[in-house]
């Protein structure tokens, strides 16, 4: 009976154990996102970079949400990937100034922009 009674135990701690393995965070970038080349590039990048969970890219925020495993991964692993691609990120906001004048002036190597 105490067996039975141990393997049941294991067997509802199992989930529990499995679960508590994953240490997901979550961070929000802002990153200079002017078209579907730059959200590309991202995706295409940033996604496989090791702890790396799930992606979403925001042209209207100019913002990308990682979720990521903390014990493969850091804040600052992730922004040296992004730099890697010649997308700098920050965990803070962008001045919206500064945001206009990089609007105009960003580098296009890996796409190009085309006009409708």
């Amino acid at each position: 009976m105490k067996k039975i009674f141990a393997i049941l135990l294991m067997a509802l701690m199992c989930p529990l154990l499995l679960q508590a393995k994953t240490n997901k965070q979550t961070v929000v970038f802002y990153v200079s996102l002017h078209c579907d080349g730059c959200v590309n590039k991202v995706m295409k990048n940033i996604a496989f970079e090791k702890g790396v969970k799930d992606i979403v890219c925001s042209r209207e925020n100019q913002t990308v949400t990682v979720t990521y495993d903390a014990d493969k991964t850091d804040v600052p692993t992730l922004q040296k990937a992004f730099e890697k691609i010649g997308k700098p990120a920050t965990t803070t906001p962008p001045d919206p100034k500064q945001q206009k004048e990089d609007a105009h002036d960003h580098d296009h190597h890996g796409h190009e922009h085309h006009q409708h």
